[in-house]
């Protein structure tokens, strides 16, 4: 069977209760908490006392003790016995007669009118144990007739019983089982639900009574237990329907008892237990002779004709754990659930989760690990539990301890695989995966190192690429533990590198592992030793190829200072232009100390390219606003245009892209010294351009134009000069500007025989014809010489009149607006003058606050009045005259 849940044990034994009388039937039975009262064919009633013995071995066994037997009197077999403990009254049904017995003395109870509480011609009868009565001294109770085919209500008292409702039937009713208003009847030939007390019926399924016995059994409120056609035990509610499936019993069933969450079923040679959670049989016990199945107030007690036994429920714990034991996992579950309403909150959620990491074990042991993993997270199970039975998994330090008692059977994973490799890594991958999921969860909260370290020694050992990951990643790895075993499997991590003389492979460490370890436990002086060593081919290691640009991004993200200091200084001499962005791209956050430039660029003051990287950063992104960096910069240029000149020979393009940063910067920044800087190039000849620079930004535009003009020959830059001088300025700057440039063209060459006279000609109509809206055309008209024919300055000339006309017509353009404008002013000032403004001598002035003593006044803003030689004070006074001529003053 799929369980034991009851164990079946005497009670009353036949020398008990008989004696030397061997003609004596048990006929009834009835219990009321220790008292246990037996109705036998020679109509006595006998009294016992029962009590529990739990044996030395932890059973449960019971002791009877007979107090009182009785003589009812009559000639019949006593047919059913019922307590009403709140009277201290046995309902006796005997002969067809249903009267009242004291409990203690068994003596039958007089009635008040002296003529007994006793109903005749009386079949069966039952008691109401959900009664509608609110009354605790009486006792509802439905009665069958023999005679008529109705069922009658009555209340039962102390000395008297009194009938209250009287309901018919359609057929004549054999059984009758009471639950507040409804009635569950066996008629002869269907099952029905009948509410006494609005008379509405619900017929369920035909059945034969003359083939068997009908049973009608209350098993919870408003629900009830039927034996149906087919050896089935079918259930019904109040309103007629079948909330639980059926359970399959005998076609011979002649009694049934409920004791949650089991079924229980008497027929001619056995006794059957059926779940009714799912339905299933779950035991049987062989009982020959019985003939009585009753339950009380959740005992059950089964008698023969000679003596009486109690079926013992087995604890549900221990129900639970011989269903896990065999590995039926779901119905341990189901029978778990199912008994939830029977125990305390608390102990059922400590109970619950017990089971489900118990199924989780169950499941894990035969591999099934989705299912395990499932159970596990439902039962909130430590996870160190599942890491203990790897070996070494847990750091040595961890202070965990198995459940006790344990959740499953298992020494440690070897015992589990019993030396099935195969088996100990699908385990093994198992756990990785499981791990990876919880750590992060509060399943791993207070043991997150345990899980860390037992990760990284899964990665470690199964060579798993994942490894780098965690160490990367925010961990608790511990160090004592993982260090060692690090070393024991990969020497770190295996990493397989094709050898091209012998054509085999070899093994290396990564000690880049390592450093990621140190790293995460705080040691990051330690992981970068390693690493640097790594890097300078001290030590080897293949697993990052680019592992000195991670050793400049963890400098760059350091927030100790001192290590910064300390290594960027290797990063530097094996890169500067990369090792550089150590102090370029370093960004200031809560954990980051910001480093001062000052401090950087003396750091740097030995790595001439870096130093000059990092004021390009300081200068050119971050737009520092110093004149030191800005003239740091612009000397490291010039220096850079120097040694590239003094190279022999020079290469051209590198000494072409250094005056290109050298310009660009003398023009775009306004910070840097310029005397310093022109007297550093002041005897270079080759550096004209970068000279005139200068002289533009000390407004020497005189000395910048003649070393453009007349020793560069330099004309397009001459003109770009002044466009780059002029930026910025009032378009009157401008003019002067091409003005004086073309005055230089003019001019003529400084040397008396007049070379190049012609190209300074051509370079002035060139420079006419292409700026000519700069220039004041009457002014350029009175300079140039007469012999100049106009056909030369044709496009000067008509780009002069066409910005000549354009100006005239913008002018008028605005006039007209401006008049448009005043037109509207006058018209709101006419507007204003058509509202009163009330003054009076009660009134005060806004500005002297002396009242008016005559009628002329001025208005301000909001019609507020003011005296004349007030407002003439103010404006003599004060900068306001604008906010009294605003458009909404009026006089």
């Amino acid at each position: 069977m799929s369980v034991k849940a009851f164990e079946l044990v005497p009670a009353v034994e036949r020398d008990l209760l008989m004696g030397e009388k061997a003609r004596i039937n048990i006929e009834c039975i009835e219990c009321c908490g220790k008292h246990l009262y037996l109705g036998t064919n020679d109509c006595f009633i006998h009294h016992f006392l029962l009590d529990e013995v739990t044996t030395s071995k932890g059973k449960l066994r019971y002791s009877a003790q007979k107090l009182l037997h009785k003589y009812l009197g009559l000639k019949k077999a006593v047919a059913e016995l019922r307590a009403a403990s709140a009277l201290e009254r046995l309902i006796v049904l005997c002969d067809g007669v249903l009267f009242l017995v004291n409990m203690v003395t068994l003596e039958t109870v007089p009635s008040a009118a002296g003529g007994g509480a006793k109903i005749r011609g009386v079949t069966t009868f039952c008691i109401n144990e959900n009664p509608v009565n609110g009354d605790p001294f009486c006792v509802e109770m439905g009665v069958l007739s023999s005679k008529r085919r109705t069922v009658q209500i009555f209340m039962v008292y102390e000395d008297r019983v009194q009938l209250i409702k009287e309901v018919n039937t359609p057929e004549q009713p054999c059984a009758v089982c009471l639950d507040g208003y409804f009635l569950c009847l066996a008629l002869t030939t269907q099952y029905m639900i009948l509410n006494y007390n609005t008379g509405a019926s619900q017929d369920l399924f035909p059945y034969n009574s003359e083939e068997r016995r009908p049973i009608v059994k209350r098993i919870g409120r408003e629900e009830f237990l039927l034996a149906a056609p087919g050896g089935l035990g079918m259930f019904a509610n109040a309103e007629g329907a079948s909330q639980r499936a059926p359970v399959n019993w005998s076609e011979s069933v002649m009694g049934a008892a409920v004791c949650f969450p089991y079924v229980v079923a008497l027929d001619e040679s056995f006794i059957t237990v059926h779940s009714m959670l799912d339905q299933q049989l779950k035991q049987t016990l062989s009982f020959r002779d019985g003939h009585i199945l009753q339950d009380f107030e959740g005992k059950v007690l089964l008698a023969s004709t000679k003596s009486v036994y109690v079926l013992v429920p087995l604890p549900l714990e221990k129900q639970i754990q011989d269903l896990l034991a065999n590995h039926r996992v779901e119905e341990a579950l189901v029978l778990t659930e199912g008994a939830q309403r029977n125990i305390p909150k608390d102990k059922f959620q400590i109970l619950h989760k017990r089971i489900l990491q118990q199924a989780g074990f169950i499941q894990f042991g035969i591999l099934q690990f989705q299912e395990a993993k499932e159970y596990f997270r439902k039962g909130q199970l430590d996870v160190r539990e599942l890491i203990s039975l790897y070996p070494l998994l847990l750091p040595a330090s961890s202070s965990f301890t198995r459940c006790h008692p344990p959740l499953h059977e298992f020494a440690d994973l070897n015992h589990l695989a019993q030396g099935d490799q195969e088996k100990v890594q699908r385990c093994k991958q198992f756990l990785i995966g499981y791990l990876r999921e919880v750590r992060s969860t509060e399943v791993a909260n207070g043991c997150r190192e345990d899980v860390d370290t037992a990760l990284l020694k899964l990665y470690a050992e199964q060579d798993q690429d994942c490894l780098l990951d965690l160490l990367s990643s925010n961990n608790a790895c511990l160090l004592a533990d993982s260090v060692p075993w690090l070393e024991r499997y990969h020497k770190c991590v295996r990493v397989r590198v094709f050898c091209r003389q012998k054509h085999d492979l070899k093994f290396q460490e990564s000690y880049f592992a390592l450093g990621l370890l140190y790293r995460s436990n705080g040691q990051e002086a330690a992981a970068l030793q390693l690493w640097i060593r790594v890097v300078d081919g001290d030590l080897h290691d293949a697993t990052k190829s680019d592992l000195y640009d991670y050793i400049v991004n963890f400098l760059r993200s350091c927030s100790c200072l001192d290590l910064v200091w300390k290594y960027a200084d290797w990063a530097l001499q094996k890169d500067a232009a990369r090792g550089v962005s150590i102090f370029t791209k370093r960004t200031c956050t809560k954990d980051q100390s910001p480093l001062n430039p000052d401090d950087v660029i003396k750091y740097l003051g030995k790595h001439s390219q870096a130093l000059l990287l990092y004021l390009e950063h300081l200068v050119l992104e971050k737009k520092a606003q110093k004149e030191k960096f800005h003239t740091h910069l612009a000397v490291l240029y010039l220096e850079k245009v120097l040694s590239s000149l003094s190279a022999s020979p020079p290469n051209e393009e590198q000494l072409s892209s250094a005056r290109e940063k050298l310009q660009g910067m003398l023009r775009e920044s306004n910070l840097y010294r310029v005397q310093y800087l022109l007297g550093k190039m002041e005897n270079c000849e080759q550096l004209l351009l970068e000279r005139a620079i200068l002289h533009g930004k000390l407004e020497e535009h005189d000395k910048a134009l003649h070393i453009l003009v007349h020793q560069l020959r330099d004309f397009p830059s001459a003109e770009a000069f002044c466009m780059w001088a002029a930026s910025g300025r009032d378009s009157s700057y401008q003019e002067r500007l091409f003005h004086q440039l073309l005055g230089v063209y003019l001019a003529g060459p400084e040397t008396a025989e007049g070379d190049g006279s012609g190209d300074l000609k051509m370079a002035a109509v060139d420079l006419l014809n292409r700026h000519g809206e700069v220039f004041d055309a009457v002014r350029v008209l009175q300079l140039l010489p007469e012999e100049w024919s106009l056909q030369l300055l044709r496009p000067f000339l008509a780009r002069a009149l066409r910005a000549s006309m354009h100006a005239s017509r913008v002018s008028q353009i605005a006039l007209g607006l401006s008049r448009s404008e005043n037109l509207q002013l006058l018209h709101d000032r006419l507007k204003e003058r058509k509202k009163p403004v009330f003054v009076s001598e009660r009134k005060g002035c806004h500005l002297c606050h002396n009242t008016f003593s005559e009628p002329d006044v001025v208005c301000l803003p909001g019609a507020v009045p003011v005296h004349i030689h007030c407002v003439a004070q103010r404006v003599k006074d004060s900068a306001t005259k604008k906010q009294l001529c605003n458009s909404s003053n009026h006089t």
